[in-house]
């Protein structure tokens, strides 16, 4: 609902799929409850975010120690300032991911751009088969970036690719929303996550709560496109759910098209 919960008992009924604005028939229906978690944590470790770095590195352990649960879910630390640096691998581990973003110091340019493009392509695209497990990425960050090699829209593509959502904690506490503001957003709504935008830690208690729901209850709608595109083409797909205005669909707002 619009305070962030997830609502259990809505059947395939309930439901509407639109891809291109063609609507489609739902095949299969399923709520999918406790798959095991592959998070990516990106710190922002740049120049950029120097006054706001203890509430960055509070925020992304406050995040695992809330989210994860012990030899289930598994979480990666990727750092990035002038470039992206892989601190912690995939582990169950708490102590030595709190460890590891208690080391970090900030300096240097941003490309968070590299850090999603690598976190997705070489770590979170691994675990197959992919629906076997629920894949999220929490960046901690201003949202700027001025040294990645790769583009916004292909540090996109690639999360897409790697059916990953996006949740962004961003550290402006001004109220007025900036250009990196912007950037996270786009990037949560994209790919079916959240952005939030706490001034303190224990700002984000409940907002944890209602990712961890989130990522832990989630509904799975298959369908088979008509018409089936087979070029690799990106396909825009819009669902929403029928007459309840209370109720709102965090979901991706498409797929690339397999191609043959």
């Amino acid at each position: 609902d619009r305070r962030g919960r997830f609502i259990t008992g809505l059947s395939k009924d309930d439901f509407i799929v639109r891809e291109g604005k063609v609507p489609q028939k739902i095949l299969e229906f399923s709520s999918e409850s406790n798959l095991p978690l592959r998070l990516a944590i990106l710190v922002d470790s740049s120049n950029s975010i120097r006054d706001r770095f203890k509430f960055i590195q509070e925020a992304a352990i406050e995040f695992i120690n809330s989210v994860m649960r012990p030899e289930v879910d598994k979480a990666m630390v990727v750092s990035f300032d002038t470039s992206a640096e892989l601190q912690a691998d995939l582990t169950s581990d708490k102590d030595m991911l709190a460890r590891t973003i208690r080391s970090l110091h900030p300096g240097g340019g941003t490309s968070l751009y590299d850090a999603i493009y690598f976190a997705c392509r070489d770590k979170l695209m691994r675990d197959q088969p992919r629906h076997l497990f629920r894949r999220a990425m929490v960046i901690l960050s201003d949202g700027e970036d001025n040294r990645s090699e790769y583009t916004r829209e292909q540090a996109l593509e690639m999360a897409q690719r790697a059916d990953v959502g996006i949740y962004a904690i961003s550290t402006n506490i001004s109220r007025v929303e900036s250009d990196g503001d912007r950037v996270l957003k786009y990037l949560a709504a994209e790919t079916g996550g959240a952005t939030f935008f706490p001034f303190k830690v224990e700002d984000l208690a409940q907002s944890f709560e209602n990712v961890a729901n989130e990522l832990r209850n989630q509904y799975s709608i298959l369908y088979r496109p008509e018409p089936m595109k087979t070029d690799g083409s990106w396909q825009p797909v819009e669902i929403r759910v029928r007459d309840r205005s209370n109720l709102i669909v965090r979901a991706r707002k498409g797929y690339y098209a397999p191609l043959l």
